[in-house]
């Protein structure tokens, strides 16, 4: 008899349990319905100034951290793009820098006498110029080579000339002087070359000259004779300047010669 109870119990225990079951499967099929009223709740629309309300509240409970936070963004931002404004200065400046050929002429190791003894510096003779029709001879002093060579850099910068080319030779001879030292200069034709040697080779070659004979008569200094070619290449004048100062054409001025 105690057997069959047992048995009864466990049966109307299961029983209960598919019960549970069943009701729980019930419950999570059933789909929700809502009811009108929250139909009429859901289709009421929020007005511009209830937005604007919110909107505010919200910024106002924006902490002191945060606003760090979206600052130190901003100003970085703003960083960034200064850097990339002062990287393309800098590739501008590259640009201009790399139109202008330097060209070392000589090193010399020179020496003042001051009271208590003698002063040891280098000088630096430098030719700066861009090979279309610019140039210019530079020196400069300092107590290390580097120095003095960026020294006569700056100031062969501010003594450029220009030279009147025509074509790839100059117009006319000319006879330069520097010193004891001389030069002679006379155009070539085409595919002649430079003539030319020592420190009035390198002149001629950075200020765009193509085709031009030369001789130096006097001083071979290296310094006198890079003056003395660009004392020779500032007398040089086009017919077309020449014919105005005269106030003729140029037709009339080759006529008469």
């Amino acid at each position: 008899m105690a057997e069959e109870e047992k048995k009864e119990e466990e049966v109307s225990i299961n029983e209960e349990e598919a019960k549970v079951s069943s009701e729980s499967t019930e419950q999570v099929m059933t789909p929700v319905i809502p009811t009108p009223e929250k139909v009429a709740d859901a289709a009421v629309v929020p007005t511009s100034a209830e937005v604007e309300e919110e909107e505010e509240d919200e910024l106002t409970g924006i902490e002191e951290a945060s606003e760090q936070e979206i600052f130190q963004k901003v100003t970085k931002k703003e960083i960034r793009k200064k850097r990339k404004k002062r990287g393309e200065r800098g590739q501008d400046k590259g640009k201009e820098a790399s139109e202008w050929i330097e060209k070392v002429v000589q090193i010399r190791r020179v020496t003042k006498v001051v009271k208590g003894g003698k002063k040891m510096s280098f000088r630096a003779v430098v030719v700066v110029g861009n090979a279309k029709g610019q140039v210019g001879v530079g020196v400069g002093k300092a107590l290390e080579v580097i120095g003095a060579i960026q020294k006569a850099v700056v100031d062969a910068k501010k003594k450029l000339i220009p030279i009147p080319l025509i074509n790839s030779t100059i117009p006319h001879q000319v006879f330069g002087i520097a010193g004891a030292a001389k030069v002679l200069l006379k155009p070539a034709r085409e595919g002649t070359g430079i003539k030319a040697g020592g420190a009035a080779r390198t002149v001629l070659e950075l200020g765009g000259v193509g085709d031009i004979l030369s001789k130096s008569l006097g001083s071979r200094s290296p310094l006198n004779v890079a003056r003395a070619t660009l004392n020779g290449l500032t007398q040089l004048r086009k017919f077309e300047t020449i014919a105005k100062l005269r106030g003729m054409t140029l037709k009339e001025m080759i006529s008469v010669n």
